[in-house]
């Protein structure tokens, strides 16, 4: 009886990780900025554990019923949470009250499993054997959660089935405790147990299967237009929506192109610095896994090599097969002077450390909304991007509004030119965005062109004069750099579009 109970100990270690895991994960998509979720969570599950560890002194008798109760409540409410936080995101004032009463509730309840285990075992191994090794098998099953939740279960299994799973996991724990203990339980009271054990397992089961419908009911209260494409990759979650003439992109809920006006936004990101550009010949885009920016650089016909580079697989794999967004990027991602590479930016041009350099970079990264994409927009980062630039080269960054985030806009334009590079301001009106900010670095000073490529939509040498004037409106009231150890952009641009939301 010592092993089951200690393989347990293995199991309910790995699924009160995981729920905090999901409850992390879910905040970091709905709310943004990973880091902070990702720490408040944390904090206040450990915390909660530590309140379950506490009133576990309270639990004088009847330890067995006790830890078998818990193990259902576990699996339910674990079990349930993704969906609840997802359903309910739309539907609630206060997220953030549900989201950390979740997450105490689940804490408590998991904090008080391996001290009702310990009391259970005390009488089967002496005081230092029951420490070591309920705590080593404890912190194995953490190990194994930690590595299968990013690698396996997410990309694999979405979040709300990982969090389905896992709650059936904790329903089979109290199962095999009541068969484990069957001796010291009532017959009564044990088939009581395992008729619940048995409901619980069907309901979980039925929401593991359902769980894809649960999302896309979840999605279409947040998303006005119909939803067509959803998908979680282990970096993002992908909605595409389709309304009449009209398909949008959103990455973690926040929207990245409509094709009603996509080509205002990717011609003036493109041409501005391609037309510049007396006959460019390799080309660099960062982000932009969709094509779009692609599509638009291989309208020179001077172009022999497009480099892009994007983290997520399924984005760019996506924006390669599918006919009906490979009709938007005009199959620029098949084109055989295209070559796509799946990996983090950052690492991959540091590795690059200027072996291979460009006549044009073209970055097109999500806005800096949480520290990972921040990093993207650092002096560090910019001052990488300097080595793999030609000689007369040029790079144009995509820096958010100018309107509605006016400090983060300058705060980008701050730390590129922090970074030893001339800058070179603008900023177009998309529809979908607003008026929205682009950046261009040289290492002398820019020309704008005074021709572009024929049957352009949006931009010209008109227009481009137009681009590069700012208001009273769009100027800073704050100046400030990028640097990796503050991430000072992350938090204006959490402020400030914080802001604008609640207007």
């Amino acid at each position: 009886m010592i092993y089951p109970l200690l393989i347990t100990a293995f199991v309910i270690s790995t699924c009160g990780l995981v729920y905090e895991l999901i409850a992390g994960t879910v905040a970091s998509y709905l709310l943004g900025d990973s880091v902070t979720q990702f720490s408040t969570v944390i904090g206040v599950y450990l915390f909660a554990m530590g309140v379950g560890s506490f009133l576990s002194r309270y639990i004088e008798k009847r330890v067995i019923e006790t830890f078998i109760k818990v193990e259902l409540l576990v699996g339910l409410v674990g079990g349930f949470s993704a969906t609840a936080l997802f359903v309910l995101f739309e539907h609630v004032e206060n997220f953030r009250i549900l989201l950390y009463g979740l997450v105490l509730l689940i804490g408590i309840l998991v904090g008080l499993e391996v001290p009702l285990l310990m009391r259970i075992l005390e009488k089967k191994l002496d005081f230092k054997e029951l420490v070591s090794q309920v705590f080593t098998f404890d912190y194995v099953g953490a190990l194994l959660a930690s590595l299968l939740f990013p690698l396996v279960l997410v990309p694999h299994l979405g979040l709300l089935r990982v969090a389905f799973l896992f709650g059936i996991f904790n329903v089979i724990v109290a199962f095999w405790s009541v068969r484990l203990f069957k001796e010291e339980l009532k017959i009564r009271e044990s088939n009581i147990f395992k008729g619940a054990a048995a409901i619980s397992a069907i309901v979980l089961a039925c929401g593991f299967a359902l769980s894809e419908k649960i999302m896309s009911f979840a999605e279409s209260s947040t998303f006005s237009e119909p939803i067509i494409f959803s998908t979680t990759t282990p970096y993002q979650r992908i909605v595409i929506t389709g309304n009449g003439r009209d398909i949008r992109l959103y990455l973690n809920g926040n929207l990245q192109f409509s094709t009603r006006d996509e080509y205002r936004y990717h011609e003036a990101l493109v041409h501005p610095l391609m037309a510049s550009l007396a006959k460019p010949e390799d080309v660099l885009v960062l982000g932009g896994g969709d094509g779009m920016a692609v599509r638009e650089v291989l309208k020179y016909p001077s172009v022999k090599s497009v480099q892009l580079v994007d983290l997520d697989e399924k984005m760019t794999r996506l924006f390669s097969e599918q006919a009906f967004l490979t009709r938007l990027n005009k199959n620029s991602l098949k084109d055989k002077r295209v070559s796509v590479l799946n990996g983090d930016a950052f690492v991959w041009l540091r590795e690059l450390g200027g072996k291979r350099q460009f006549d044009a970079i073209i970055v097109d990264f999500p806005d800096p909304s949480n520290f990972s994409l921040g990093k993207l927009y650092s002096d560090t980062f910019y001052k990488t991007l300097r080595k793999a630039l030609k000689p007369g080269g040029l790079v144009v960054i995509q820096s958010t509004s100018p309107y509605y985030a006016k400090n983060s806009y300058w705060c980008v334009v701050n730390t590129l030119k922090a970074s030893g590079f001339l800058t070179t301001p603008y900023h177009a009106y998309v529809p979908a965005f607003g008026d929205w900010g682009y950046v261009i670095g040289s290492l002398q000073p820019f020309q704008a062109p005074s021709r572009y490529p024929a049957g352009l939509a949006y931009i010209s040498p008109e227009s481009f004069a137009c681009m590069l004037e700012f208001p009273h409106d769009m100027q800073p009231t704050k100046l400030a750099v990028n640097r990796l150890n503050n991430q000072e952009l992350v938090h204006l641009f959490e402020s400030e579009w914080s802001e604008y939301e609640q207007h």
